[in-house]
């Protein structure tokens, strides 16, 4: 009987049989003909890697066990002991911190670059720089970066570029079709979209990388489960769906913000008023993504009334997902940042990022109102 499956199984398995040595010889010979041991690739992790390197316009991707992991493989993709990174100095702060703590004890150092400096590195440039990391859309205060300007001042400097596209998807932008050397993903967040993952995901523009993407995730143990693969498969599914609906209900919780007369400040690419907002249109069209962040005074106590009467927005440190939520970068995201780079960053107490989700608008907009009072 002969069995067909509308959805791919899940392949629960940590290793593959054989049937005599001619079928090892084969693993071997003709590579990816077959699969021996999940952690050197497995049909689950395959398939979510390949769909999101469609999505993205690749040349071969690797899922990762996260996406700190899948920030690790990119820089070791290009990088040893005794290089230099350069990182955009909005970045995520659990990216800072691999940098900072754990790369630099392995001999690779880091320099961090002021926003509206990422056009002109020449300052920065040391002779061992070999990449610079910066986000699509900056995590917490979502400035936009210009991807085919940054491509081409790293390259001219013979310099290669890494994005993080998280906030934005392939839906909205692939830093590839803009000269990206690597794209990659926390697929934790859009990508699987439902707050039951832990996943990342590399893509490679070209088919050199993308393999030295597989040898670096099958030997350090980069690679992701078969159970969480399939669970990110399937909520790719729905990744256009979601991203319209968080896109629409973001920019009406933006516009409501804006003319609040507690909030000091709203940071969304979709505002008319945002500095990169004609950038953004052009790299990503009429949808500007579902995160936002917004400023309160520096009040701890405000902040925390805020939060306590939220009730469609609850305090988690993470976003993305269906439901709503809220986040406090101060005390969680860049909680490792210095104090200086805080303060330089514009990270303060009253600073409050908004993670959108696919809710009824209107339940959103008035949770909000009324939790501001």
């Amino acid at each position: 009987m002969h069995i067909y499956p509308k959805i791919t199984p899940i392949y629960q398995t940590s290793v593959f049989k054989f049937e005599d040595l001619d079928g090892i010889a084969q693993y071997f010979d003709e590579p990816g003909s077959r699969y021996m041991y999940s952690r050197n690739g497995n049909p689950n992790s395959d398939e979510l890697a390949e769909a999101v390197n469609r999505l993205e316009g690749g040349q071969g991707a690797i899922a990762t066990g996260s996406g700190m992991a899948a920030i690790l493989a990119a820089i070791l993709a290009y990088c040893e002991a005794g290089d230099h990174v350069l990182c955009a100095a909005d970045i995520y702060g659990g990216s800072a911190a691999l940098l900072n703590q754990e790369l630099s004890r392995l001999g690779i150092s880091v320099s961090y670059v002021p926003f509206d400096e990422l056009y002109d590195l020449k300052h920065h440039l040391q002779p061992r720089t070999r990449l610079l990391l910066a986000e699509t859309m900056s995590n917490p205060l979502l400035r936009v970066v210009d991807l085919k300007a940054l491509a081409e001042e790293c390259h001219q400097h013979s310099v290669k570029l890494v994005i993080d596209n998280t906030f934005a998807t392939p839906l909205l932008t692939r830093p590839i079709e803009y000269g990206a050397d690597i794209t990659l993903h926390s697929v934790t967040k859009y990508l699987a979209g439902h707050s039951d993952v832990t996943a990342g995901v590399v893509v490679a523009a070209s088919p050199e990388i993308a393999a030295r993407l597989r040898q670096i995730g099958m030997v350090m143990g980069l690679t992701l489960s078969p159970m969480e693969s399939w669970l990110a498969v399937r909520g790719l599914k729905t990744l256009r769906l979601r991203v319209q609906e968080h896109s629409s209900n973001a920019l009406a919780i933006a516009q409501m913000l804006e003319g609040h007369p507690l909030v000091q400040e709203v940071y969304y690419p979709g505002l008319p008023n945002h500095a990169e907002h004609p950038l953004a249109a052009r790299q990503g069209g009429t949808q500007f993504g579902g995160m936002l962040s917004f400023r309160l005074p520096d009040d701890e106590k405000l902040v925390n009334q805020f939060m306590r009467r939220s009730q469609r927005f609850p305090f988690a440190p993470s976003l993305a997902g269906v439901d709503s939520s809220l986040s406090h970068p101060l005390s969680t995201s860049h909680r490792a940042l210095t104090p200086e780079q805080q303060q330089r960053l514009g990270i303060t107490v009253g600073l409050i990022r908004l993670s959108v989700g696919i809710e009824l608008k209107e339940e959103l907009v008035a949770d909000l109102e009324q939790a501001l009072g």
